[in-house]
């Protein structure tokens, strides 16, 4: 017998070596678990399968852990590694003979109390082969599918269809101090265990896959029996005059025109597609913080994704790092603009499910989108949206539309049984392929609709774009908002809940500024934004060689000691491998002279870089104001910096969605100047270095922020001069002035003819006390509003005011 089972062993690691590839989450689970290869070590899967064991093992010899096929020996114990939950099912039998899972736990459990000084692991493995969730209602599918339990048979074709996709995925090991310390029983630690790893197991299952696919017609017919939306077919049809077989169909029609369609096999297609288009569009994507997902999975979290929205890329990219994460994709939300020949059912077929960008009124439609976005929610689909509600065509964060949030919150007033956790994305490029096009409307060119022809115009131009930026910030769990937030949000749970609080508006309005600033707070520098933020910040958008590469150093250096956020994250290599790899996108012209070359953006490149200097200038605006500061003053004592700051800091947290400025920051970035030899202390005092480089650099770095400060100038002027002045003057006028002081002073940044910019600036000097706005919309200046104004005059060039003084 014993030879048998080493030969049906050995045929399965043969087959395993032919047919299997495997994909290991994470990459290096020895370093991210600090797994110790010296200590006793048990694997705990969900089957007791050769097949998976083959493929465990085949990883575990690459990673040189202890091999599951072998045995451990503890004190004068040799037990088993490998601990399989669940039996598979045999050939002509629908019950599994039960496993020895619960044997082998009471002898590993045994062996350390008789052996106190000795430590193990049992490291959970979710093995997975493919990514189908099965179907609730099974069909011939399953038998290629690893959705059920298998039979010996049914795993012969599993392996033969899902070898290549096989995930094997480690999970941070059980804590068997902590459960030998809460249950002093022994005979109760193996039950304790095996509960904890089902658990475990199941909410891996649910991640990777998702949960089964009802039928098309068996999903509509459930929604269209729900208690919302059967109301809503019966004053469709009141209001319209129909019969209520035809109110139903419209409901059915507007369900056709929503719903996803999901399909693992298109998303297996999708996923090679993509792999192919990464290759050829990006030298590569730098991925951060997917720990931070797994985490909530681990805690079985319902997930929601909120990215930043900068390219039509950003559909594809995200969902192709989630699937690459070992997680299932999500549903997305896409505007119905997207749904078009061809790829409104590939889309479709990829979890996407359409909204159009306005309910206008049709209390039908909105009925069935929440109910079908409750529905994704109750059955476990994580979800995709993005709160801008467009793409941003300058590169910055766009004020949040709230209507999703509304009704996420709205879906778990229905009662959802899991935490609702939102995880804001930060995704950014070297290169933006919309970028041309967002030029062309922001000059006034009408937006052009999606179509298949501008699908297969842009895939004739694919090129090398540069690195692809992607960072998981830091996740929000909505129900802990909800507590601390709005106390007894509780009791407006109902399973069949239509009403909308009256508290929903105000908790959305914070939550979804919440996650803006998340996002900003996640944010990635590379070397496109942090050679355009220097660049542009020169009169003749060049420097010489020499000069760039010592600013890009100091930046580098001042986001390593003085960071916005210490997850802000930092491009690999120094600042003469990022100007390499910059200068070969293309984006750039190297002149030469005796003296040395010169690195200047290419003309045509010059408005577009305002875009990826805006992706991260949120980050400089702290150093930035200190620097300037520094520069008109030479000598500036910590308070004066403070005082500046407080100042002007709540305009910029409100436009950039910052974070509350926080304690040391100021310091820090003092010190980060100190190390770089441009300033040196004096007590409390702080003054400009000596050096013949110091003024200089500090002035580029002041630059970062003019346009912004000159921005506020001139909004702060109309108003003083002009006190009463109506809001649609005060817009006219800033439009008229901004255009003037572009045209004398050559800026050609976006934003800064950007109307929503303006009424974002005025609202919050509403909210500060600077100005109040009478029922007629005439604005009056405060005395505090002098202040700021002479604060801004103190950091901007006389040039500057003078343009503005001639106009008013």
């Amino acid at each position: 017998m014993r030879l048998i089972s080493q030969g049906l062993n050995q045929l399965s690691q043969w087959a395993n070596a032919l047919l299997v590839r495997t994909k290991l989450l994470p990459e290096n689970p020895v370093a991210q678990f600090e797994l110790n290869p010296e200590l006793p070590t048990f694997y705990v899967a969900r089957l007791n399968a050769r097949s998976d064991i083959a493929a465990l093992d085949h990883v575990c010899k690459k990673l040189a852990l202890p091999r599951p096929t072998q045995t451990q020996s503890i004190g004068e114990k040799s037990i088993p590694r490998f601990i399989g939950l669940q039996n598979p099912t045999p050939l002509f039998s629908k019950k599994a003979k039960p496993s020895n899972a619960l044997d082998i736990g009471k002898d590993i459990f045994e062996a350390l109390q008789l052996t106190p000084d000795c430590q193990a692991q049992i490291i959970p493995i979710t093995i997975l082969w493919g990514r189908n969730p099965g179907k609730e209602k099974p069909g011939i599918g399953t038998l290629f599918s690893h959705s059920l339990t298998p039979s010996w048979l049914r795993k012969c074709f599993v392996l033969l269809f899902s070898g290549r996709d096989n995930l094997v995925r480690f999970s941070q090991p059980i804590e068997l101090n902590q459960l030998i310390n809460d249950k002093a029983d022994v005979d109760e630690l193996p039950h304790k265990l095996v509960r904890v790893a089902r658990v475990h197991f199941r909410r891996q299952k649910l991640a990777a896959t998702g949960p089964k696919l009802p039928s098309r017609e068996q999903l509509f017919n459930s929604l269209l029996a729900s208690p919302s939306i059967k109301k809503a077919i019966e004053e469709e049809a009141k209001s319209k005059g129909l019969t209520h077989d035809e109110a139903r169909l419209n409901a059915q029609n507007l369900l056709e025109e929503i719903a996803a369609n999901y399909s693992d096999a298109m998303v297996k297609v999708g996923e090679r597609l993509l792999t192919w288009l990464w290759n050829k569009l990006y030298n590569g994507i730098e991925i951060k913080y997917a720990e931070r997902v797994h985490n909530l999975v681990d805690k079985g979290h319902e997930i929601i994704y909120v990215p930043c929205h900068r390219s039509h890329m950003d559909y594809l990219l995200l969902t192709y790092v989630i699937y690459h994460q070992g997680l299932v994709p999500p549903h997305i939300a896409a505007g119905v603009n997207l749904n078009f020949f061809p790829a409104g059912g590939i889309f479709r077929r990829c979890g996407a499910f359409f909204i159009r960008r306005s309910f206008a009124g049709n209390k039908l439609y909105s009925a069935v989108f929440k109910e079908y976005l409750s529905q994704l929610f109750i059955k476990g689909y994580s979800v995709k949206f993005y709160t801008e509600g467009g793409r941003s065509r300058t590169g910055r964060l766009l004020p949040p539309k709230t209507g999703m949030l509304a009704m996420t919150i709205q879906s778990m007033l229905r009662g959802i049984d899991r935490p609702i956790s939102i995880v804001p994305v930060y995704i950014g490029y070297e290169h933006v392929m919309e970028i041309n096009t967002y030029l062309k409307e922001l000059a006034g060119s009408n937006k052009k609709n999606e179509s298949v022809f501008a699908v297969f115009k842009a895939m004739k131009n694919l090129k090398n774009y540069g690195r692809g930026y992607l960072n998981f910030g830091e996740p929000i769990n909505v129900n802990q908002y909800l507590n601390e937030h709005q106390q007894g949000w509780h009791n407006a749970i109902h399973p069949t809940n239509v009403q909308k609080p009256t508290w929903l508006n105000a908790r959305v309005a914070g939550l979804a500024d919440n996650i803006m600033t998340n996002i900003n707070s996640a944010a990635a520098l590379n070397a496109v934004n942090l050679l355009a933020t220097i660049l542009l910040s020169n009169s003749q958008f060049a420097l010489s060689k020499r000069k760039l590469l010592s600013q890009l150093e100091f930046y580098l250096n001042l986001h390593r000691d003085a960071k916005y956020n210490t997850q802000v994250t930092l491009p690999e290599g120094n600042a003469e491998q990022l100007l390499q790899h910059a200068l070969q996108l293309n984006k750039f012209d190297v002149l030469q002279d005796e003296l040395g070359d010169i690195v200047t953006i290419k003309e045509q490149e010059r408005t577009l870089f305002n875009y990826y200097r805006n992706n991260i200038i949120h980050v400089f605006a702290v150093p930035s104001i200190i620097a300037q500061q520094l520069v008109n003053c030479r000598t500036v004592t910590i308070q004066e910096c403070e005082q500046q700051l407080a100042l002007l800091y709540p305009f910029f947290a409100k436009e950039w969605f910052l974070t509350p400025l926080r304690a040391g920051y100021i310091a820090e970035i003092l010190n980060a100047f100190a190390n770089s030899g441009l300033i040196e202390f004096d007590g409390n005092s702080v003054k400009v270095a000596s050096q013949s480089n110091a003024v200089a650099q500090l002035e580029m770095l002041g630059k970062v922020i003019h346009l912004t400060l000159e921005r506020y100038a001139i909004t702060v002027s109309l108003i003083d001069s002009n006190q009463g002045i109506t809001r649609t003057t005060l817009e006219s006028e800033n439009d008229v002035l901004a255009k003037r002081l572009g045209t004398l002073h050559g800026i050609k940044s976006p934003e800064f003819f950007d109307k929503k910019v303006l009424v974002s600036f005025i609202s919050s000097l509403k909210t500060q006390g600077y100005i109040t706005v009478s029922e007629q919309q005439c604005i009056e200046a405060t005395q505090q509003l002098a202040e700021l104004k002479s604060h801004l005059r103190a950091l901007l060039p006389a040039s500057i005011w003078q343009s503005i003084n001639d106009t008013l």
